[in-house]
C-alpha cells in the first residue's frame, strides 16, 4: 500500500511538472485603455457587470493604473487615501477620473447597443455632476443604474423576468 501510494504521488508530481507546473506566471493584467468588448447581455446583472468594468477601465486609464488597483483603492476610504499617497494623485484628479470612467461606460454601452441614446444623454448629464461618493457607489452597484432606468420608465417588476428585456426596450 505504501509503495503504491508513493508511486501514485510520484506519478502526480511528474505529470504536474510535465504540464508546466514548475513555472508560475501570473495572468497578464489587461490594459484599461483598450476597449472591452461587450457581450450580448443575459439580463440586468450581466449588463451591470459590463457597465461597472467599463467604468473602472475608463477611470483606471485616466489615472494610468490597472483596473484592479483602482477597484481596491475605491473600495474604502482608507484604500483611497493610500492610493492618493502612493500614486501622487489629488482628490480632484481622482474624482475627475471616476466621472470620466462613468462617461466612458455610458459611451461603451451606447456603442454596443446596450443602452439607448434616449437614456444615455441624461445619464451623461448626471454623471458629469454627481458627487464622487455616489459615483463610486454606482460603480460598485451598477445594477442600481439599470433598476433606476426601469423605475423611471415605469416598468413592472416582472419586466426583468425576460433576460435582456429591459435592454431590448431601451435599445434603438
Amino acid at each position: 500500500m505504501v509503495v503504491l501510494s508513493t508511486l501514485i504521488a510520484l506519478g502526480l508530481l511528474g505529470t504536474y511538472l510535465a504540464l508546466g507546473g514548475s513555472a508560475y506566471e501570473p495572468t497578464e493584467v489587461r490594459d484599461p485603455c483598450q476597449p472591452r468588448p461587450w457581450r450580448e447581455p443575459e439580463g440586468i446583472e450581466e449588463s451591470a457587470e459590463q457597465f461597472a468594468l467599463s467604468a473602472l477601465d475608463g477611470a483606471a486609464c485616466e489615472l494610468q493604473v490597472t483596473r484592479e488597483t483602482l477597484a481596491v483603492a475605491i473600495a474604502s476610504g482608507e484604500g483611497r487615501r493610500e492610493f492618493i499617497e502612493e500614486y501622487g494623485v489629488d482628490e480632484a484628479r481622482l474624482e475627475a477620473a471616476i466621472r470620466a470612467g462613468l462617461l466612458r461606460a455610458v459611451d461603451d454601452a451606447e456603442e454596443a447597443g446596450a443602452l439607448s441614446p434616449v437614456v444615455a444623454v441624461p445619464l451623461r448629464a448626471v454623471f458629469e455632476r454627481i458627487p464622487v461618493e455616489e459615483a463610486i457607489a454606482l460603480i460598485e452597484d451598477a445594477r442600481a443604474i439599470f433598476e433606476d432606468v426601469r423605475g423611471l420608465l415605469g416598468r413592472e417588476a416582472g419586466f426583468l423576468d425576460d433576460p435582456g428585456g429591459l435592454l431590448r426596450d431601451l435599445i434603438p
